[in-house]
């Protein structure tokens, strides 16, 4: 049942393929642990809270959630009347272990350990009984013995002290497909993180929770998110937060293709979502639709993982078929209508749904602007270890490697070299005004615009013209003087291959770390289209289109 008095049913939410019905019925729940890849793991504990039956015979201890400043003070389930050393019941037990794992002193150690998902008991409909608000996501930070009273008796009891994470990236709330990660035994912990909220990544990977200053919580966080494309919760990928319920612009794209929400593996960012990412980019720049069936999906991004994935990940390309949706630029259609769906390579084998870029982000990146920025953005923000070339050539984004781009002649030439049978081709090839070139480098001597190097030679002197925006496939520049830049090899090499571009301001940085190389030189005969250094800031990811692209091709 999706609902029960108009309100969410957690069973529905939390429903799973792959975990048993998860339970409130006690004020610590653990999920059973599984064996996994890297060792044995909880999926998570649910810690419910009633806090009107604080001081009772029942719960005679007073739980404290202070929201506002992310801390929560949480008492153990030993009672007045148990005979068992304080630390053995079932609660204690599981969160003093938790306790152990959240103090882990690597990253390999917290991955393994349970998050505490944290709700507490409200009153709805004229009774307390059967509603419950989520609180978040915690983490145990100390617990302390401590002696309490209950008819007159004392007995021990544990209060832990508990962190709540920041889930603002997630909108303050959970994907439970990342608890049913956690309980998939053929995925390593370090898989799991990529479905688990930002703040969660970053504790594993540090080791402390980063508490956000002037963070106070306006309301408790409602619920987690379902894993279906239906149901009592907004899915991630439709959540109305600023900018995602309204029309996507530019600067909104590429900030949430640099915060893809993906885990690190020994420091280095899983390359599942960007990779698909791309294959989504290749699509709009092929001209084909937004939208590819699953099994299409399945065959040519399990390829590309299994070529450019990292070496120890495994090729699932269902999890970044479905979880994209998190990214607010993909999105997966074809898929039962108020049912609980998971990442599964069977369920989309069998109903084969489509997926892909939103039709928000397809309109974007129809301009060439917008895509060599968006290419660069992922390249740059998350695969950067990877043959650039090889890896454009792979997904059909040959060119975007450099700034000149690719002769049709040359991809003739790198099919036909050697010894192999020939045949006869037609192709067409840029053809470069010598003169125009001529004029331009006689205008500045010989003189390199980034360095002033005037390279002489046996009989003269010598210098590069470098067009801004390549004539090549797929940036298609124009062969005219506003499109040229005088260099000396060096630099005509460096802004060949994006390792220097020019700011707004006209000052030459590096790439790597924007550090200043120089100011180009300006000639006042020689007028330089501002477009053109754009479009190559573009492909150097160090530049944001503006918000209302031409959507036409070059």
């Amino acid at each position: 049942m999706v609902l029960i008095d108009g309100y969410p049913n957690l069973h529905h939410v939390t429903a799973s393929e792959t975990l048993a019905q998860v339970q409130l019925s006690k004020g610590i729940n653990p999920t059973a642990k599984v064996k996994a890849p890297g060792g044995r793991r909880r999926p998570c504990i649910l810690i419910r809270s009633s806090l009107w039956k604080a001081g009772t015979a029942e719960t005679p201890w007073h739980d404290s959630f202070d929201l506002d400043n992310n801390r929560i003070s949480y008492f153990g389930d030993h009672r007045v009347d148990h005979t068992v050393p304080v630390g053995t019941t079932q609660g204690n037990a599981v969160l003093l272990e938790a306790m152990a794992e959240h103090r882990g002193l690597t990253a390999e150690q917290r991955a393994l350990a349970a998050p505490l998902l944290v709700f507490s008991s409200v009153s709805r409909n004229g009774t307390h009984k059967g509603y419950v608000e989520f609180c978040g996501v915690a983490v145990i930070e100390s617990a302390v013995e401590i002696e309490q009273q209950a008819r007159g008796v004392s007995f021990p009891n544990y209060r832990y002290d508990l962190s709540v994470l920041d889930l603002r990236s997630e909108n303050d709330r959970v994907d439970w497909a990342w608890i049913e990660a956690r309980g998939n035994p053929d995925l390593s912990a370090d898989e799991t993180l990529e479905l688990a909220p930002r703040s969660w990544r970053e504790w594993v990977e540090r080791g402390d929770v980063v508490r956000p200053e002037g963070h106070g919580r306006v309301a408790v966080p409602s619920l987690l998110s379902p894993r279906g494309p239906s149901g009592p919760a907004p899915d991630p990928a439709s959540v109305a937060s600023g900018p995602s319920s309204a029309e996507l612009t530019v600067s909104t794209l590429m900030d949430r293709l640099r915060n893809l929400r993906v885990h690190t593996r020994n420091g280095r960012p899983s390359r599942h979502k960007p990779l698909a990412l791309l294959w989504g980019i290749s699509r709009v720049a092929a001209g084909k639709s937004h939208l590819a069936p699953w099994h299409e999906f399945r065959d040519e991004v399990g390829e590309i993982l299994s070529e450019f994935g990292l070496p120890d990940s495994s090729v699932t390309p269902e999890y970044p078929f479905w979880h994209l949706r998190t990214s607010q630029l993909w999105g997966v259609h074809g898929l039962p209508s108020g049912q609980a769906v998971a990442a599964h390579a069977a369920t989309f084998d069998r109903l084969n749904p489509t997926g892909g870029v939103t039709e928000q982000a397809e309109h974007l990146l129809r301009d060439p602007f917008v895509r060599s920025q968006a290419v660069a953005v992922l390249r740059e923000t998350y695969l950067a270890d990877i043959d650039q070339h090889a890896l454009m050539e792979r997904l059909g984004l040959a060119g975007y490697e450099s700034a000149s781009g690719v002769d049709q002649l040359e991809e003739d030439q790198a099919t036909e070299w050697g010894p192999a049978p020939r045949r006869t081709t037609s192709s067409s090839r840029v053809v470069r005004d010598t003169a125009l070139t001529a004029r331009v480098k006689k205008l500045h001597g010989d003189q390199c615009q980034v360095c002033d190097l005037r390279l002489a030679t046996r009989f003269g002197t010598y210098s590069e013209a470098a067009h801004i925006r390549g004539l090549g496939r797929p940036h298609n520049g124009p062969d005219e003087q506003s499109n040229l830049l005088v260099l000396c090899p060096n630099h005509h090499v460096q802004f060949d291959t994006l390792a220097i571009y020019v700011d707004a301001e006209g000052t030459v940085r590096s790439t790597a770390d924007d550090t200043t190389i120089g100011r180009l030189r300006r000639h006042p005969a020689h007028k330089i289209k501002e477009a053109h250094l754009r479009y190559h800031r573009a492909l150097c990811g160090r530049d944001t289109p503006d918000p209302t692209p031409s959507n036409t091709t070059p």
